[in-house]
């Protein structure tokens, strides 16, 4: 007989009369939500310096990251086949440990990882737009574009999840467009005999660190670039039969931006020397540039870039509303965060609460803007989705006590541990190389859900004493 933990009142009455979420999904709409949120910010943005770290066999921290990715991407279809609810690791966490604080900090840190990719991907949107129109600005109008960028976001979100998702196919077909771009244009300088293939088996590293740490370092770093898989979990009862088609299209849509991201990052270093291509903030557009001068498709990089990283923050910012919606649905955040638009039906609270903390951020990194702000807010969302990662491979585990209504897909006994191992490896700091930066930034924000959650505690204690 499985052992399950008896629901707290809050579980119980949360959110009982509000209406749910619309279904809106089916397979394609899916694929094309999980290859969107994977491609986007990181591949466009970090190849130049995942290079700068090993040098010319940047393919290979790529591919170790897609490993990873792929090992947890098992865990959560486990999980999301068994309990096909919004939350994600959130929800798979509480039921496995039933610790309100732990709870807490993981919907924190993978809500503020959704916000910090998103934040990241506005101020790049608005440097593209300036690039592309040739625009020369200051920080000033930056920022203001990015924060208007941004508030474009919220409306599309408020909108509805059928709008978002339709969006994020057309964004989704504009970014892949051009990685498929720089694939092709860089094989027509390859076969033209002019790349140097010598240099994708090359390992050029700082003084300071062995090819192990220096690929462990780079391959931290390029996690940013297949994070996004994970989103699609609490999109999980806005999709049609989830227990059946996500592992179909999960597996696929991984598959495919894997082999997008190997052959995008073996053709730029064949096309463009390294040093050159780490010291670009626009690499791709830069290799385009190397391969076909003149080319006129180089002039319009920075607008598919911008799309790109378009896609990510609408993802992201979608992803991070349901993440609160659940946990407001589940008891573990306030109520309020739980109302849902009676028309629309989408979770305007949500959503709003999570464009005021993204406004903030926004606006913080952007007051030194000499700092690698992609990079250092990219290391940051790897860091706190590794952390959570772990916990979900552990909960996979604990997990295997309570037995499903219906069958479910399962990531068998090995997977999880290599997993959690792997996870744990690429967060700590002196195997991870990560700088620390990263470590500051996840400290600061998760001393802030810290200080949430007893506010938190704090108001229900009073409410109940009240009440009593």
């Amino acid at each position: 007989m499985s052992q399950t933990r008896p629901p707290s009142p809050a579980e119980e009455t949360s959110g009982a009369d509000e209406p749910s979420l619309k279904q809106v999904m089916g397979p394609g709409l899916l694929l094309l939500f999980i290859v969107g949120d994977i491609l986007g910010t990181g591949i466009y943005a970090l190849t130049g310096e995942i290079a700068g770290e090993v040098g010319g066999a940047a393919w290979l921290p790529f591919a170790i990251a897609f490993a990873v990715a792929l090992i947890t991407a098992c865990s959560y279809l486990e999980l999301v086949t068994k309990y096909p609810q919004a939350a994600g690791a959130a929800l798979y966490v509480h039921k496995a440990f039933g610790k309100h604080l732990l709870t807490f900090l993981v919907c924190f840190a993978v809500m503020c990882s959704g916000i910090t990719s998103a934040s990241a991907a506005s101020r790049a949107f608005a440097a593209n737009l300036a690039t592309g129109f040739g625009l020369d600005v200051g920080n000033g109008v930056i920022l203001l574009i990015a924060l208007a960028f941004m508030l474009l976001v919220l409306a599309v979100n408020l909108r509805g999840v059928g709008e978002s998702v339709k969006i994020n196919v057309l964004l989704t077909a504009v970014e892949l467009s051009g990685l498929l771009i720089v694939i092709l244009v860089s094989l027509y300088f390859i076969l033209g005999g002019n790349a140097d293939f010598s240099r994708v088996v090359t390992f050029e590293t700082a003084s300071d660190k062995s090819v192990f740490l220096a690929v462990s370092t780079a391959t931290s770093l390029a996690f940013f670039a297949m994070v996004g898989f994970e989103d699609s979990v609490n999109m999980a009862e806005e999709t049609k039969n989830p227990a059946r088609i996500f592992p179909r299209m999960m597996f696929t849509g991984l598959g495919i931006t894997g082999l997008i991201y190997v052959l995008v990052s073996i053709c730029a270093v064949a096309v463009v020397p390294v040093g050159q291509l780490s010291e670009s903030e626009t690499p791709l557009a830069t290799v385009v540039q190397t391969a076909a001068p003149g080319f006129p498709i180089s002039d319009l990089l920075p607008f598919i870039s911008m799309f790109a990283v378009a896609n990510s923050a609408l993802i992201n910012m979608l992803m991070a509303s349901r993440l609160l919606y659940g946990m407001g649905k589940q008891g573990v955040l306030p109520p309020f965060l739980a109302k849902v638009h009676p028309g629309r039906r989408t979770p305007q609270a949500a959503i709003v609460f999570t464009t005021v903390i993204a406004l903030g951020l926004i606006t913080f990194v952007s007051l030194s803007p000499d700092s690698p702000v992609v990079s250092l807010l990219g290391g940051t969302t790897s860091l706190l989705l590794l952390a959570v990662f772990a916990l979900v491979n552990v909960s996979v585990l604990v997990l295997r006590r309570e037995r499903a209504a219906t069958g479910h897909f399962s990531a068998g006994r090995v997977l999880p541990v290599v997993g959690a191992i792997t996870c744990v490896y690429l967060v700590l700091p002196w195997s991870s190389g990560r700088p620390s930066g990263q470590y500051e930034i996840a400290g600061v924000l998760l001393a802030l859900g810290l200080v949430l959650w007893v506010l938190t505690w704090y108001a229900r204690r009073k409410a109940n004493a009240n009440a009593g």
